[in-house]
């Protein structure tokens, strides 16, 4: 069964995610959003500005690394709702080729959610999904409860 087609916890939207993220971290720039978001799976668009293009124009590491988080945070929330306090235990990134362009997506698909972790792999790419940019993995602890 595809990732997409498990429910986000009642109550969570690319919209309410939005709203939530805005409330909860007001100083964040408001040039990353949520645009998808399941029980399994969120992604994330990011709109790069100048200060993310690197020398010889490419999108910059940390920027695609800050998707990579990002799009595991909105995922987390599908899974088990809006949680300011899930945080990121660990995250690794590899990048597989040069992004140019100035929109980043981050594709987050979780793959085990425990009572306490959660684990997921991110896509990240800038023009076509089929040649991504950077590949990563990561784990994200939920609050106890």
């Amino acid at each position: 069964m595809s990732t997409s087609h498990v429910p986000a916890v009642t109550g969570v939207t690319p919209e309410t995610v939005n709203a939530f993220v805005q409330e909860q971290w007001p100083a964040r720039p408001t040039r990353s959003r949520c645009v998808e978001v399941s029980g399994r799976h969120a992604l994330a668009v990011i709109d790069v500005d100048d200060t993310e293009i690197r020398p010889g124009g490419f999108i910059s590491g940390p920027t695609q690394f800050a998707a990579a988080d990002l799009a595991l945070w909105y995922a987390c929330f599908g899974a088990i709702g809006l949680e300011a306090m899930a945080l990121t235990s660990e995250l690794s990134i590899r990048f597989v080729r040069p992004a140019t362009g100035r929109i980043l997506q981050a594709r987050a698909d979780l793959h085990s959610i425990g009572t306490r972790t959660l684990v997921g792999s991110v896509t990240i790419w800038t023009d076509d999904v089929e040649r991504p940019t950077s590949i990563a993995q990561g784990t994200y602890v939920a609050p106890k409860g």
